[in-house]
């Protein structure tokens, strides 16, 4: 009877982690009208970088209150407010990778649970620790699964595991 149970489970995990790696993962640079030309492709793993020590995301520059979209399909973990992001936005996307929105002028609290790639979601801004500085979304993509393969020797190389570059993600 324990052997039926632990293989369902293993049966059951194994279906919902296929699952992630099938759902289609559409990718969307997220702020309305943007570019390449809108972030500095130095910023990722760019340091020293505040109390973080190193930049683990990009910023997209624009005018405060251009649209934030979904840069994927997602399920929404996490609204609200964080002490250095300021307002965000938390989604796990296809292939078990979370996705975060982070200096939001404001977020759209009418979307629900469920988003689809280039769905609103909120308002480039300035809030958390950018505040002052010029208008933009801090993008970082993280994944569930580890990718040693990722890891080098600069600082804090060895959380490249978990963090994607973002402007890899959109040249895929």
């Amino acid at each position: 009877m324990r052997m039926k149970k632990r293989y369902r489970f293993l049966v059951i995990s194994g279906l919902i982690l296929g699952l992630g790696f099938i759902i289609p993962e559409p990718k969307i640079i997220p702020v309305s009208g943007a570019t390449g030309a809108d972030w500095n492709k130095d910023t990722f793993w760019y340091e020293p970088w505040g109390r973080s020590g190193v930049h683990k995301g990009i910023d997209i520059f624009a005018q405060k209150g251009t649209a934030v979209v979904a840069s994927s399909n997602m399920l929404i973990l996490y609204r609200g407010s964080l002490s250095k992001g300021g307002n965000v936005i938390v989604g796990l996307g296809p292939k078990w990778r979370i996705h975060y929105f982070a200096h939001l002028h404001d977020i759209d609290h009418t979307a629900g649970p469920l988003l689809q790639a280039g769905q609103s979601i909120g308002s480039v801004g300035d809030s958390g620790n950018a505040r002052g500085k010029p208008a933009h979304l801090h993008f970082s993509i993280l994944t569930l699964l580890p990718r040693p393969w990722a890891i080098d020797t600069s600082t804090q190389g060895y959380k490249k595991a978990f963090y994607l570059n973002p402007i890899s993600y959109f040249a895929d």
